[in-house]
């Protein structure tokens, strides 16, 4: 990604997902439920050509703070997004129980 590239995350609300765009090109999404203040997350994913640059953690590290923010917690049925908060300690408040 070049210094003049600009990452967004985009909540599509009544869409359930959570789409990462780079200078307004979809390259990333993550799709959520929520119910009774949990927030399931059963499928994250970046496009297969971009790929090895990071953007699905970017994409996770701005659902989180959007869970945080909405004060739900979060059960990461995906196995990318359920890895990605086992690595980062930072996260495990988030954890639905």
């Amino acid at each position: 990604m070049s210094e003049h590239e600009q990452l967004e995350v985009v909540d599509l609300g009544a869409g359930h997902r959570y789409e990462l765009l780079l200078d307004g090109e979809r390259v990333g999404s993550a799709d959520y439920r929520v119910s009774d203040g949990v927030m399931t997350i059963p499928h994250v994913e970046t496009e297969p050509a971009h790929r090895g640059k990071d953007f699905a953690a970017r994409l996770m590290a701005s659902v989180l703070d959007d869970v945080r923010a909405r004060q739900l917690t979060v059960q990461p049925t995906c196995s990318y997004a359920a890895a990605y908060m086992r690595r980062r300690p930072e996260t495990h408040d988030l954890l639905a129980t």
